[in-house]
């Protein structure tokens, strides 16, 4: 062999073991699964600019592992590279997409909320775009019969009753049952920095609640995924095989804004926040927003009239709340669109007190809590996960009182979610 040459053997090796190094080689994986790439996650340095980077922006650690394989694709309008859905730029990356999958107000986001979304052909790439919130919630043997790696990239925001970690669930059942890997795309919870909320009693489970986990998880959608895998949450206890992408230079407290609205209620960072408290007036003969353009943020009825200044209209808006409580109607009640959210932070936990303040605020006590009286509303229990919430509200017990009450198990779980915890 010649001098030139073995030079230009070991220029191509330093080359090669200089990348295998790099930096942003960030790749985290179930610890029950092999690591195929032999690359722990807590032996790489972040990326040098120390800028924060979803699972899915760091396409060159899983892009290669994709190449030459069948993909389908669980994502919605959150699904993004830039500005580019994730599906748009790993088409034009070779990636051979075959299937797309689409949650709650499906993968372009143009169904409302609880809204049946049908399967279709997506209009951009030819694609076929199956609904998991439609026939079915969890994917087929026949849909997953030409697949051979799924891929999960939808932000969440933190909440037990918020839809998409359950679609996350049905995703793995099947594949595991079908022997399919899932890739998960990791991205930031904004909700991420606190836990709170009593555990989900089995009793109450149901399409907004499937496991006992608190109403605030304090989970990132890999996190959880590996709790759903460690914890034998699966059906029939299945384990599926996944990898995740994590978020680079991301920790539970870090500050996150969403570049896209993760549904179409959830329209500001303001409701982001708000959401896992004010979601829960859902369970109650309150309009909390749905039908104006400030959903979870306001709250109120007709019947508060001369109890609050504030007041609102909720009417029909196409893709938001087509048939929203109280439409037409002016309710009065809270305006927390100033509240300063930075509250949350500070004390951990969600706000029982306008629960409490609009349940003694209100004229007619027996209609509070009354599900039956539209079909826009939800039950409390359901939603809040226990039976003795609408007891205590009733029985005017404090929030101290209220809180008490969902020991020991919001302890034992926070013990049991370190178990999974991809970041500090």
């Amino acid at each position: 062999m010649t001098r030139s040459l073995k030079l230009l053997l070991n220029a191509v090796l330093c080359s090669f073991l200089l990348q295998a190094c790099s930096p942003s080689t960030t790749v985290a994986f179930n610890p029950a699964v092999p690591n195929p790439y032999k690359v722990k996650a807590e032996d790489v340095d972040k990326p040098k600019n120390g800028k924060l980077l979803t699972g899915a922006e760091q396409t060159e650690l899983y892009v290669p592992y994709l190449k030459g394989k069948r993909v389908g694709m669980v994502v919605n309008p959150t699904s993004i590279i830039g500005k580019e859905t994730t599906v748009d730029s790993l088409l034009k990356l070779g990636v051979n997409i075959v299937k797309i999958f689409g949650p709650e107000h499906g993968f372009r986001g143009n169904a409302s909320n609880g809204t049946h979304v049908d399967d279709e052909i997506d209009t951009k790439t030819g694609i076929k775009a199956i609904s998991l919130y439609g026939k079915h919630s969890t994917p087929t043997n026949a849909e997953l019969a030409d697949v051979d790696v799924m891929v999960f990239d939808i932000q969440d925001v933190g909440v037990r009753f918020y839809t998409y970690i359950n679609t996350l669930q049905h995703v793995m059942e099947a594949c595991a049952a079908n022997k399919k890997e899932v890739l998960i795309l990791d991205r930031p919870n904004p909700n991420g920095f606190y836990i709170d909320g009593p555990i989900l009693d089995p009793q109450f489970k149901s399409g907004i609640g499937l496991k006992p986990i608190p109403a605030v998880h304090g989970l990132t959608v890999g996190e959880y995924a590996q709790m759903l895998n460690g914890e034998n949450w699966l059906d029939n206890k299945l384990k599926c095989k996944i990898k995740i992408i994590k978020v680079a230079n991301y920790t539970h407290d870090t500050p996150y804004e969403l570049p896209v609205n993760p549904s179409p209620n959830l329209n500001t960072p303001q409701s982001i926040l708000l959401y896992p408290t004010t979601c829960l007036f859902e369970g109650t003969y309150l309009n909390y927003g749905r039908g104006t353009q400030f959903p979870f943020t306001i709250v109120g009825a007709p019947a508060l009239k001369g109890k609050y200044e504030f007041s609102f209209t909720p009417v029909s808006l196409k893709g938001m709340s087509e048939s929203p409580l109280f439409m037409n109607q002016v309710c009065y009640g809270l305006d927390l669109r100033n509240y300063d959210t930075n509250n949350f932070r500070k004390t951990k936990q969600i706000n029982l007190a306008w629960m409490i303040e609009l349940y003694k605020a209100s004229p007619n006590k027996a209609d509070f809590f009354n599900s039956k009286l539209s079909k826009e509303m939800g039950t409390i229990e359901r939603l809040i996960g226990v039976a003795d919430f609408r007891k205590q509200i009733i029985a005017g017990k404090s929030e101290q009182e209220i809180r008490a009450s969902w020991e020991p198990g919001l302890s034992q779980y926070k013990k049991m979610r370190k178990k999974y915890l991809l970041y500090p």
